[in-house]
């Protein structure tokens, strides 16, 4: 595996800083394509994607708020896996979903 170059493992961990580091760093890397910081964007816009979808379940009384309670902490599970690979330099899917946003969001 080539040596991951600076600036591209540090827009893969800004991506995972919350919505706006996100957005910062897919402009960021629009221009150069850097494939570590472009595989952990992906991952990180799977992330957000199932936060959102969280959120809307989370508006149905009673089930949903279980579903939604139980869904963000393993929502911070897969985040907190995301950002671990991305400071370790690993290529690695998120767990549960992480291989679903590889294909998902591909074009990306």
């Amino acid at each position: 595996m080539p040596a991951i170059k600076e600036e591209d493992k540090k827009m893969a961990i800004i991506s995972y800083v919350t919505i706006i580091g996100l957005i910062i760093a897919f402009v960021m890397n629009n221009d150069k394509k850097l494939p570590f910081a472009r595989y952990h964007i992906r991952q990180s816009l799977g992330l957000a994607a199932t936060g959102l979808a969280l959120g809307i379940v989370g508006v149905i009384p009673f089930l949903g708020w279980i579903i939604n309670l139980l869904g963000i902490f393993v929502l911070l599970y897969m985040w907190i896996m995301g950002l671990m690979n991305a400071i370790n330099e690993k290529e690695k899917p998120a767990p549960i979903l992480g291989k679903k946003y590889e294909v998902w969001f591909k074009g990306i």
